[in-house]
């Protein structure tokens, strides 16, 4: 079969979209991260957490709750295994790197393991839960399950079996009474508004990708 006419669409989708994508990184890694050299929403506040940290964590586990939504348990599993293992990897290098010297190796850290353990997991529970099915609100019903799931191990993780820096942060965290003057509202936003928004958002996705038949083969 002879293949389409180049059209400009075809360069604004294989230019324009992905430069657009690169300066929107650039952006948030140099002025909205909190670690970042300017930090322009200041070193703690919240939306810039959530926009990077948050963002971050989100990738990791929307690829493999996606792929349990539209194909089943085993891609979802399978996709967090390898999501959440690199993410592990990269996260346990760079904290043990920040407290080199200190004795701390964060490869054995409970709360880094669980980025594998949640990628994989989220994937699994909401494959099993939708079973292939394209119903938007089963699909809703199994990624807000699933990722608010998701969000309870890591939240417990960080707050009870992470080694004494991590532990210290969360406690610090979950203490902050910055947000309406109430202690716990800024820990419950950074661990669970970003899990609740994946558990909307990628379901919302799943399905707008049934519509143009973006999705595995049934055999």
């Amino acid at each position: 079969m002879e293949p389409e006419k180049f059209k400009l669409k075809d360069l604004f989708d294989g230019m324009v979209i992905p430069i657009i994508l690169v300066l929107l990184i650039f952006f948030l890694a140099i002025y909205v991260n909190v670690t970042g050299p300017y930090h322009v929403l200041g070193e703690t506040n919240v939306i810039a957490v959530i926009l990077t940290s948050g963002f971050a964590q989100m990738i990791v586990l929307g690829i493999p709750l996606v792929l349990g939504l539209l194909w089943n348990k085993w891609a979802g599993g399978a996709a967090g295994f390898i999501m959440g293992g690199m993410y592990y990897v990269a996260s346990a290098g760079l904290y043990t790197g920040y407290y080199q010297g200190t004795g701390y190796i964060f490869y054995g850290d409970m709360s880094m393991l669980g980025y594998l353990v949640n990628a994989i997991v989220i994937g699994y529970i909401a494959g099993s839960l939708n079973n292939r099915s394209t119903s938007f609100k089963r699909m809703l019903g199994a990624g807000l399950t699933a990722a608010i799931t998701t969000a309870v191990i890591q939240t417990f993780l960080n707050y009870t079996f992470a080694l004494e820096p991590s532990r210290a942060m969360s406690v610090a965290q979950w203490a902050d009474t910055s947000i309406f003057g109430i202690a716990g509202a800024y820990g419950f936003i950074l661990a669970f508004v970003p899990s609740i928004a994946l558990g909307i958002i990628v379901p919302i996705i799943a399905k707008v990708m049934t519509w143009y038949g973006i999705q595995p083969m049934r055999h």
